[in-house]
């Protein structure tokens, strides 16, 4: 069984325009919703949540990304700090029951069908997901 990571970016800003609600960010604030969710089994056992100080999504407000070895990672921003966790969740049940972590725009909560900010190839292990000489060669561009 894969290990998750939900990553939570805690310096997030609370909203666009406003950096801190009731004293902390807006990221913390998610974390948070987000470890009770945990604590409330609202996610997979194999969903480890994990705040990170910055995933570089400054321009944004409440920034997530989901990571499994040999899955696509998920990259979500501008995610309301007190209304998201649930939608999170949910995203987080299907990306571990998911075999390679792509989930289609459509199959996603509502609130995760806007704002995706990356979508990031898995890491290859060279037993598992070599690439044949046929794909790493580049196409060459047409002439004019």
């Amino acid at each position: 069984m894969s290990q998750h990571t939900l990553f939570v970016c805690t310096s997030c800003s609370f909203a666009a325009g406003q950096r801190e609600y009731l004293g902390q960010r807006g990221g913390y604030h998610l974390w948070q919703r987000l470890l009770k969710c945990q604590q409330q089994g609202q996610l997979p056992p194999t969903v480890r949540v994990q705040p990170v100080e910055c995933l570089s999504a400054c321009n944004r407000f409440c920034t997530i990304a989901i990571a499994s070895p040999e899955k696509t990672t998920l990259m979500f921003g501008d995610l309301p700090a007190l209304e998201s966790a649930t939608a999170i969740a949910q995203l987080a049940t299907q990306y571990a029951a998911s075999s390679d972590g792509v989930i289609p725009r459509r199959d996603r909560p509502t609130l995760l069908q806007k704002g995706i900010l990356a979508r990031i190839p898995p890491v290859r292990s060279s037993a598992r997901g070599a690439i044949s000489k046929r794909e790493a060669t580049p196409t060459p561009s047409p002439q004019p």
